[in-house]
């Protein structure tokens, strides 16, 4: 075993010595490696920071209430009796109190609006959202970070971060035209990165009369009362009669709507990287190929003189693997230096725009990485095999 592996380490150092005098056909295979990782990670870096932002918009200690049979606010209509009901509770329905011993509820309607981006003059659709003065407070990781709060009854708007970002016009002090009427735009808020600042928020009955949506309300936002109280909540809901209410977690809401999303994007990711895996795989296979040509006489020689099978089949092996890892290794930096946190955008609910930040995270390299190994692990073992199968006397007669 000892002899064994000494000439397993010096066929690779073999190999391994004779790199330069075939270097650009081994930075072919290196280069086509990368370009599979880069491309990959690109996809699942979307799809990672897609879920980033909408679950880092749940929280588990607030239930969204939705009417209609829905589980989501698209579609969603709760009624004004329901709310009356609800509201009017004196019993423990599963909803903290706030500080003058009402719910701490906020009502909620979401509109999609128009607007045009002063960069190239595209028009994009944004999420406008009337709620209640205490909506902003239902948002744990919400703060201002400009202005102030819109006033009830005002045509105010608070404007997401991302919003602010991208788009002219949505400086504190603006007036921004929002469907007939203009609107005043009174703060900036953030949301520590979630979906949440792909929204512009204002009073909730100024969006329902600028819109001629008098009455309606599409969620109730309520904050819960402790850990057990979204059961309670449902049980309290399951008994109202007419249209059915159902109450959901935040943080379960917003999951699943990451899940379909990013469910999506991997769908076109992966086949695209799979395929583009079964090209490189070939190109390993030919570069082996060629390096194993290259170097008859001298694997030839080294069988004449007592190396065994094994050593030629795992030093051309070694070979193609590392040759793989330096594209993995190339094609993580390159995807983390060209898209972690590079800013995209996809439609969200309503057909409406939601950005978000590319996240080239540790599974996400991971998973594009093993991908590039086998590329190199199945790529090498082909020609590591024809390694252990060259004679002297073939070699020499193929040279000559």
């Amino acid at each position: 075993m000892s002899s064994t592996l000494k000439q397993i380490f010096l066929m690779i150092r073999v190999n391994l010595g004779s790199l330069p005098r075939r270097l650009w056909i081994s930075l072919s295979m290196v280069l086509s490696v990368a370009l599979v990782v880069a491309v990959l990670a690109g996809f699942l870096a979307m799809a990672r920071g897609f879920e980033a932002a909408l679950q880092g918009a749940g929280s588990t200690g607030i239930a969204v209430i939705l009417g209609g049979g829905t589980n989501q606010e698209t579609g969603s209509d709760v009624p004004a009796e329901a709310i009356r009901s609800l509201t009017a509770a004196t019993g423990g329905i599963g909803v903290a109190r706030n500080a003058a011993g009402g719910l701490a509820l906020s009502r909620e309607i979401v509109v999609a609006v128009d607007v045009t981006r002063a960069s190239d003059g595209a028009d994009q659709t944004l999420s406008l959202r009337g709620m209640d003065l205490a909506g902003p407070g239902l948002r744990d990781r919400a703060t201002l970070s400009a202005g102030r709060l819109f006033s009830p009854g005002a045509r105010d708007i608070v404007v997401g971060a991302r919003i602010a970002d991208e788009f002219s016009g949505f400086a504190v002090g603006d007036k921004v035209r929002l469907g007939a009427v203009d609107w005043t735009v009174v703060g900036h808020f953030t949301s520590g990165g979630s979906a949440f600042e792909s929204e512009i928020w204002a009073d909730l009955e100024a969006v329902q009369s600028a819109f001629d949506r008098q009455g309606q309300v599409q969620s109730l936002r309520v904050r819960l009362a402790g850990a057990g109280g979204l059961p309670v909540l449902q049980e309290h809901l399951s008994v109202f009669p007419g249209a059915p209410l159902t109450a959901v977690s935040e943080a379960d809401l917003y999951a699943a709507q990451s899940e379909r999303t990013a469910s999506l994007i991997r769908l076109f990711g992966w086949p695209l990287a799979l395929l583009m895996a079964v090209g490189a795989t070939a190109g390993a296979l030919n570069t082996m190929m060629s390096s194993v040509s290259d170097r008859t006489v001298e694997i030839a020689t080294l069988r004449l003189l007592g190396f065994g099978r094994l050593p030629a089949f795992t030093a051309t092996w070694v070979e193609a693997v590392l040759l793989s890892v330096a594209g993995v290794a190339l094609g993580i930096l390159a995807s983390w230096l060209a898209f972690n946190g590079w800013q995209a955008s996809t439609m969200g609910a309503d057909n409406t725009k939601m950005a978000f930040q590319l996240d080239v995270s540790a599974e996400v390299a991971l998973t594009a990485g093993l991908l590039g190994l086998a590329i190199g692990i199945i790529g090498g073992a082909l020609p590591a095999l024809a390694a252990t199968r060259l004679s002297l006397t073939s070699a020499l007669r193929a040279r000559g």
